[in-house]
Protein backbone atom coordinates (compact mmCIF):
# COMPACT_ATOMS: atom_id res chain seq x y z
CA UNK A 1 0.00 0.00 0.00
CA UNK A 2 1.34 3.49 -0.91
CA UNK A 3 1.90 5.74 1.95
CA UNK A 4 0.61 9.41 2.49
CA UNK A 5 4.24 10.77 1.48
CA UNK A 6 4.59 8.63 -1.53
CA UNK A 7 1.08 10.07 -2.28
CA UNK A 8 1.97 13.47 -1.76
CA UNK A 9 5.22 13.43 -3.56
CA UNK A 10 3.96 12.18 -6.75
CA UNK A 11 1.35 14.74 -6.66
CA UNK A 12 3.83 17.27 -6.21
CA UNK A 13 6.16 15.77 -9.35
CA UNK A 14 2.79 15.91 -11.72
CA UNK A 15 1.93 19.15 -10.42
CA UNK A 16 5.30 20.64 -11.13
CA UNK A 17 5.40 19.01 -14.28
CA UNK A 18 2.15 20.60 -15.52
CA UNK A 19 1.53 23.59 -14.22
CA UNK A 20 5.58 24.48 -14.06
CA UNK A 21 4.85 28.47 -13.60
CA UNK A 22 2.57 28.15 -10.47
CA UNK A 23 4.35 27.67 -6.88
CA UNK A 24 2.38 24.60 -4.84
CA UNK A 25 4.39 24.30 -1.40
CA UNK A 26 4.17 21.67 1.43
CA UNK A 27 3.20 22.71 5.09
CA UNK A 28 5.02 19.61 6.90
CA UNK A 29 2.19 19.85 10.05
CA UNK A 30 1.95 16.10 10.33
CA UNK A 31 5.12 14.46 11.60
CA UNK A 32 6.01 12.84 14.97
CA UNK A 33 8.39 15.11 17.20
CA UNK A 34 9.77 15.46 20.38
CA UNK A 35 7.72 17.14 22.63
CA UNK A 36 10.19 19.91 23.29
CA UNK A 37 10.15 20.29 19.27
CA UNK A 38 6.36 20.69 19.10
CA UNK A 39 6.46 23.19 21.86
CA UNK A 40 8.66 25.35 20.30
CA UNK A 41 7.24 24.90 16.84
CA UNK A 42 3.55 25.88 18.23
CA UNK A 43 4.84 29.10 20.00
CA UNK A 44 6.38 29.74 16.50
CA UNK A 45 2.90 29.45 14.84
CA UNK A 46 2.33 26.16 14.09
CA UNK A 47 -1.58 25.21 13.76
CA UNK A 48 -3.19 22.09 14.12
CA UNK A 49 -5.52 20.96 11.11
CA UNK A 50 -3.41 23.24 8.20
CA UNK A 51 -3.76 21.03 4.94
CA UNK A 52 -0.85 19.51 3.16
CA UNK A 53 -0.13 22.24 0.62
CA UNK A 54 -0.99 25.47 -1.11
CA UNK A 55 -1.24 27.02 -4.23
CA UNK A 56 -1.27 30.55 -3.29
CA UNK A 57 -1.72 32.15 -6.85
CA UNK A 58 -4.85 29.81 -6.87
CA UNK A 59 -5.74 30.00 -3.04
CA UNK A 60 -6.11 26.67 -2.98
CA UNK A 61 -5.08 24.20 -0.41
CA UNK A 62 -4.80 20.03 -0.18
CA UNK A 63 -5.11 17.64 2.40
CA UNK A 64 -3.41 14.86 1.05
CA UNK A 65 -4.75 11.18 2.28
CA UNK A 66 -3.78 7.51 1.48
CA UNK A 67 -6.16 6.54 -1.34
CA UNK A 68 -7.32 3.81 0.90
CA UNK A 69 -8.00 4.38 4.41
CA UNK A 70 -7.16 7.79 4.96
CA UNK A 71 -9.77 10.34 6.65
CA UNK A 72 -9.59 13.64 8.06
CA UNK A 73 -9.34 14.66 11.36
CA UNK A 74 -11.73 16.97 13.55
CA UNK A 75 -9.03 19.42 13.49
CA UNK A 76 -9.03 19.41 9.75
CA UNK A 77 -12.15 19.65 8.73
CA UNK A 78 -12.94 22.94 11.32
CA UNK A 79 -9.61 24.12 9.32
CA UNK A 80 -11.27 23.55 5.65
CA UNK A 81 -14.33 25.40 7.55
CA UNK A 82 -12.43 28.30 8.27
CA UNK A 83 -10.69 28.23 5.18
CA UNK A 84 -13.42 27.80 2.94
CA UNK A 85 -15.23 30.34 4.74
CA UNK A 86 -12.42 32.97 4.07
CA UNK A 87 -12.91 32.40 0.74
CA UNK A 88 -10.18 29.72 -0.10
CA UNK A 89 -10.73 26.55 -1.85
CA UNK A 90 -9.89 23.22 0.02
CA UNK A 91 -9.63 19.82 -1.84
CA UNK A 92 -9.44 16.40 0.38
CA UNK A 93 -7.09 13.92 -2.12
CA UNK A 94 -7.66 10.42 -1.43
CA UNK A 95 -4.04 9.71 -3.59
CA UNK A 96 -2.42 11.35 -6.13
CA UNK A 97 -4.77 10.21 -8.93
CA UNK A 98 -7.90 11.50 -7.02
CA UNK A 99 -5.97 14.93 -5.89
CA UNK A 100 -4.76 15.59 -8.86
CA UNK A 101 -8.33 15.07 -10.77
CA UNK A 102 -10.04 17.19 -7.85
CA UNK A 103 -7.20 20.10 -8.93
CA UNK A 104 -8.35 20.37 -12.41
CA UNK A 105 -11.79 20.71 -11.66
CA UNK A 106 -11.04 23.76 -9.97
CA UNK A 107 -8.82 24.92 -12.60
CA UNK A 108 -11.45 23.96 -14.89
CA UNK A 109 -13.81 26.15 -13.35
CA UNK A 110 -11.61 29.27 -12.84
CA UNK A 111 -10.60 28.94 -16.61
CA UNK A 112 -14.88 29.02 -16.98
CA UNK A 113 -15.14 32.12 -14.39
CA UNK A 114 -12.04 33.92 -15.78
CA UNK A 115 -10.05 33.56 -12.35
CA UNK A 116 -6.88 32.57 -14.75
CA UNK A 117 -5.84 32.80 -18.31
CA UNK A 118 -5.54 29.29 -19.89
Amino acid sequence: MTSEHDEQVGLVNWFRTKFPGVLIFAIPNGEHRAISTAKRLKAEGVTPGIPDLFIPEWLLWIEMKKAKGGRVSREQTNMIGYLEGVGHTVVVGLGARDASERILIHVNKMLEDKKIRG
